[in-house]
């Protein structure tokens, strides 16, 4: 195996040779360098698409921190090369390494790969193969690294059940410790790498996928997926920090322009909106918040420690933090004749939205964007996002007319019960507010509607409904291109029926996807959250033909109300008998209200009780309830929920 000094000289002949080199050569501005020899514990944490993309990644960024303040571990960082630098490497013979130290992956003790999205699966695989890590967890062996991975596509692990050795159920802060200790005491112990993996299987939030086994039916659903290990858990619940801990505060400064170059703080996680369609909002239950005074100093200090002339105040529903109002104040007092950009993501559609960025006048951006989602009203009940029309007309309105020439506005087709009519209303809504939006301020006002393609989500009361058709996608594009397009001032964007269906075959497969997602890797496949790289009929296709499966079967099918999900043994606190009652009322067009206000019961406070009771001077926006509104709905009998 190479050794640092060995592939900074082999770097030094090839990096003039790619695009921006200063993807590989690390030293940046607030990276941690520790002395490897002085740890007990060597950590590398991977985002599995380029640094441009990955570098700014705060799940990350968290995780680095949180290790590198320990004194017996470290933590460095690795991300995909680009194809040019890849081949570059391989011609080479440099396996991937690690931009702190400059070591092989192989060498350390422990790899994280965050997994937010499921197009990243097939470059997870790459970067294994291009470290020297066997890609099958069977394969590896006492010298290898433990792989674990996490993030929101670990909420239906077992399409990559064959690559990683253990899941991260949730959220991480707490249970990476559990794992990085669990590994220091045996490596003292010379445990085995079954008996390491075993321990890890018993921490909570942490899913060992080789000592399960799932059987299937005769039409090809899943039977049951259950433990063959007497010390693995049946259920695998998700892992809940009680309290955010401190966020990071020195964020690397990246060597060349990416695309989020900006300090960021969360200010809450979780939401109570219900949307049905997000994934996020169901598994980041319940809500937490920072206090003003957290969010600031954090925010005064990363900027500070960074030069970044952008902060982000990072949330699923930034007008849903309680002191938003308190918050924008104090940090437009904080800021105030400071050049600093400042971006208040996810606001919902309302004039307190607009008089929040009014408050950041001297800091704001030149866009306001908006997610109606949908834009008749009544997918907006269906999907469970409320808005009535005239609302939406009145605030993109008050908008233009208090100085923003760009708005942004979210649409997905493809939700259940749609029809070309309210595609239709895309179009009809995009013209009035543009038409309103000239009246109020001219023909200056652009509008951008990006419109994406509904995945349906595990752990979502949609996980039941089918993917749209290709077909079916391609007209409705079609429609809105022929409509929209005609306004030179009105900007489309769209997503190609491909990636759609890619991320559905994915984000829904069993156990049995594994094996396509290795045979696509094999034949091509890597990139695959880039659209001009997927490669459906060349890598994909053939790749499910191989094993005899049918890709329809996991996109295009109605689940029974009964059929048992891959998922099932997995579990992010939230009942399925909640999301099935959720299911049903959509169905009815019937909405619920910010669970802030009525609880409906989802599961997460009897989760969340003991947290609750240890740390009870922190802001719970999850309601004490005493007696949770009851919802009649057709019962269903699911181990562990």
């Amino acid at each position: 195996m190479l050794n640092p000094e060995q592939i900074e000289a082999k770097l030094d002949r090839i990096l003039l040779k790619v695009q921006k080199p200063g993807r590989y050569v690390g030293g940046e501005l607030n990276s941690t360098i520790k002395d490897w020899d002085k740890v007990q514990t060597r950590v590398a944490f991977i985002f599995p698409d380029i640094y441009d993309i990955g570098v700014s990644n705060v799940g990350l960024k968290i995780l680095y921190d949180q290790i590198n303040q320990r004194d017996d571990a470290l933590a460095e960082r690795a991300y995909a090369p680009w194809t040019d630098m890849e081949a570059l490497m391989r011609e080479h013979g440099i396996p991937l390494y690690a931009l702190e130290s400059k070591r092989p992956l192989a060498c350390f003790d422990l790899i994280g790969f965050t997994l937010p999205y499921e197009t990243l699966y097939t470059n997870t695989l790459n970067i294994l193969d291009l470290a020297g890590v066997p890609v099958r967890s069977a394969d590896r062996d006492e010298t290898h690294p433990i792989i674990i991975a996490g993030g929101h596509s670990a909420t239906n692990p077992e399409p990559m059940h064959a690559f990683i050795d253990a899941f991260v159920i949730g959220e991480g802060e707490e249970v990476i410790h559990d794992i990085v200790n669990t590994i220091q005491k045996r490596k003292t112990q010379h445990a085995t790498r079954h008996e390491t993996l075993l321990e890890l299987a018993q921490i909570p939030g942490v899913y060992v996928p080789q000592f399960y086994e799932t059987t299937y039916l005769e039409d090809g659903t899943v039977a049951s997926t259950l433990p063959i290990n007497a010390k693995a858990p049946k259920i695998i619940k998700k892992r809940i920090v009680a309290k955010l801990p401190p966020p990071p505060l020195k964020f690397i400064v990246p060597n060349i322009e990416v695309v989020h170059n900006r300090a960021s703080v969360e200010i809450m996680r979780g939401c109570t909106r219900g949307c049905r369609f997000c994934q996020a909002g169901m598994i980041t239950r319940p809500v937490r918040e920072r206090s003003v005074q957290e969010v600031v100093d954090a925010a005064d200090a990363a900027v500070r420690s960074t030069g970044f002339e952008e902060l982000a105040l990072m949330s699923l529903s930034s007008s849903d933090y309680t002191y938003v109002n308190e918050l924008v104040d104090a940090i437009s007092k904080r800021f105030e004749g400071r050049k600093l950009t400042v971006a208040l993501p996810s606001l919902r559609i309302e004039s307190v939205s607009i008089d929040l960025m009014d408050k950041l006048k001297q800091h704001r951006s030149g866009g306001f964007t908006l997610a109606p989602e949908a834009a008749s009203e009544r997918m907006r009940k269906i999907i469970n996002k409320f808005i009535p029309d005239e609302e939406i007309i009145n605030t993109t309105r008050d908008i233009y007319s208090r100085g923003w020439t760009t708005i942004k506005l979210y649409f997905m087709i493809g939700h259940p019960s749609e029809t070309i009519e309210d595609v239709q209303a895309i179009v009809d809504l995009s013209k009035l507010i543009i038409a309103e939006g000239r009246k109020a301020a001219g023909w200056k006002v652009k509008l951008n509607v990006g419109v994406s393609t509904f995945v349906p989500k595990p752990q979502t009361p949609f996980q039941w409904v089918a993917c749209d058709t290709r077909e079916n996608i391609l007209e409705k594009q079609a429609l809105l291109k022929r409509q929209l397009l005609k306004d030179k001032n009105i900007k489309l964007s769209w997503t190609k029926p491909e990636d759609t269906l890619l991320e559905a075959w994915l984000t829904r497969g069993d156990r049995r996807m594994a094996e396509v997602i290795y045979s696509a890797w094999k034949k091509g496949a890597k990139f695959d959250a880039w659209g001009d790289e997927v490669k459906i009929q060349d890598a994909w296709l053939p790749a499910f033909a191989e094993h005899g499966l049918d890709p329809a079967f996991y996109t295009h099918r109605q689940r029974r109300t009964d059929e048992i999900f891959p998922w099932e043994h997995i579990t992010a606190a939230v009942r399925k008998n909640f999301l099935f009652q959720d299911f049903r009322q959509s169905l009815e067009g019937q909405i619920r209200v910010d669970c802030r206000l009525n609880c409906y019961a989802c599961g997460i406070l009897p989760t969340f009780a003991n947290l609750r009771r240890e740390n009870p001077g922190d802001v719970w926006k999850c309601p004490e309830v005493k007696s949770p509104m009851k919802v009649k709905s057709e019962k269903l009998e699911v181990a562990g929920n």
